[in-house]
Order: structure tokens, then sequence, then C-alpha cells
């Protein structure tokens, strides 16, 4: 009789764990804050592009400068809470430099895709 009651409060409890694991928002493995850079827009100007609470562990390639053709982007500033490792190529590839949460760089650091910590 013990054991079958110790059984059904372990189980009770187990099943408590995974709907508190559920119930997490998805916002916890973002970087919360915003991403920005400079890239040529259509007018050949400079223009600020951004992303606004980037997920956690995802390569993301800069839609605005992901053809070989297109020049890359420059002047990251990472105003997120979490590390930001820009690639001088599309897919997380290429060199990389790594920005500190609230870091910037000069317009001489190029890149195409960004992964966030």
């Amino acid at each position: 009789m013990r054991s079958s009651t110790r059984l059904r409060t372990t189980l009770v409890a187990s099943a408590g764990v995974l709907a508190l694991l559920a119930a997490v928002p998805g916002a916890a493995s973002a970087a919360q804050g915003e991403f920005r850079y400079v890239f040529t827009g259509m007018n050949g100007g400079p223009t600020t592009g951004m992303l606004v609470n980037p997920g956690s562990r995802e390569c993301v390639t800069l839609p605005e400068v992901a053809g070989e053709y297109v020049p890359p982007a420059h002047s990251p500033s990472n105003r997120t809470s979490s590390t930001a490792t820009v690639f001088t190529g599309p897919d997380c590839d290429g060199d990389y430099y790594t920005l500190r949460p609230g870091g910037s760089a000069s317009s001489r650091l190029l890149l195409r895709s960004v992964v966030f910590s």
C-alpha cells in the first residue's frame, strides 16, 4: 500500500513539473532588445535594419544582405541582453566577431548573419 501511494505522489509531482515547463513562455529563449545594423538600401543610401527580440542559438541571415551580389551590412549595434556573434557570410559562415550586450562596432566590421547566445 505504501509503495503505491509513493508512486502516485511521484507521478503527480512529475506531471506538475512537466506542466510548469510547458507554461514557460517562448520569450525566455530570446535575446531581449534590438540588434541594429546598416545596409545599402534600394536608393543606394545607408539604411538601418533591426532585429527585435531575436531567438537565441538560431542563426539569422540578415534578409537585406543575403545575396552574394549585395554589399554586406556593417556598423552592428548589439542592444540586446545576449552576446551576439556576427559572421561575414550568410548562414553563420566565414569570419566572425563577438559583440557583448551593449557593444557596437564601426563600419569596418562587415556582416551577413548573426547568432545570439
